[in-house]
């Protein structure tokens, strides 16, 4: 299994495996639309970040710079691209299958939104809202020791420094047309029903102590 703590060489980034058959988030989300949003999309995005590591890995080996401003954006986009979607196939579990919120993910919502259905709602809202392309990202924010909902236009413009994702709704239109066509509002609505809160738990636990792994730990629904 490949963790954000562990080091990858440059250019030795993997698609990660979903965590569950590509029917299984049927009827919410159709096996044709997953695997092209992850053998394609997904993996355009792994494939972007290695050519962009390993080009700058050879651009200090020559000190010619004359591109880092491509290949900087293109780092930036690309890597966090991969990071979001290896959260968003986590975050997500086959129909009743993603039981309810964990009670510390229960406490840190109530302490912070006031109430789960005032932040729903404003989950919701953020993702419908990005403009264009882009992300609703619940966010542990260990500056402010406490949860944030944050919109993240394309994968990294919008976003807080520091900010450690824990729940994120893709809202790229590759990741709903094919089922919804431009009806995002119900895609997130119907989407809500997969959100994984075991993994959403876990990933609050692990992001306290700075940790973001890239994979699920357990196929919960399978227990």
């Amino acid at each position: 299994m490949q963790y954000a703590m562990m080091s990858i060489a440059p250019g030795q980034h993997r698609l990660p495996p979903l965590p569950y058959p590509y029917n299984a988030l049927e009827p919410v989300i159709s096996a044709e639309a997953l695997r092209i949003h992850h053998d394609m999309h997904h993996k355009a995005y792994v494939d972007g970040l290695n050519r962009a590591e390993i080009n700058l890995v050879e651009a200090r080996k020559n000190n010619d710079f004359k591109y880092i401003k491509y290949w900087e954006n293109q780092l930036a986009f690309n890597g966090s691209g991969h990071i979001l979607h290896s959260i968003f196939w986590t975050v997500m579990a086959p129909p009743g299958r993603g039981g309810k919120p964990g009670i510390h993910t229960t406490n840190q919502i109530n302490s912070y939104f006031g109430s789960f259905n005032a932040f729903a709602e404003q989950f919701k809202s953020a993702a419908e809202n990005v403009e264009a392309s882009g992300w609703g990202i619940l966010t542990w924010q260990p500056t402010w020791r406490r949860l944030e909902i944050l919109q993240a236009e394309k994968h990294q413009d919008l976003t807080q420094w520091s900010g450690i994702p824990i729940l994120v709704c893709d809202v790229w239109e590759h990741a709903y047309y094919l089922d919804y066509q431009n009806r995002r509002k119900e895609y997130i609505s119907r989407w809500w029903d997969l959100i994984n809160w075991h993994e959403v738990e876990r990933r609050l636990l692990l992001a306290m102590n700075g940790q973001v792994p890239l994979t699920v730990m357990n196929n919960y629904w399978l227990a």
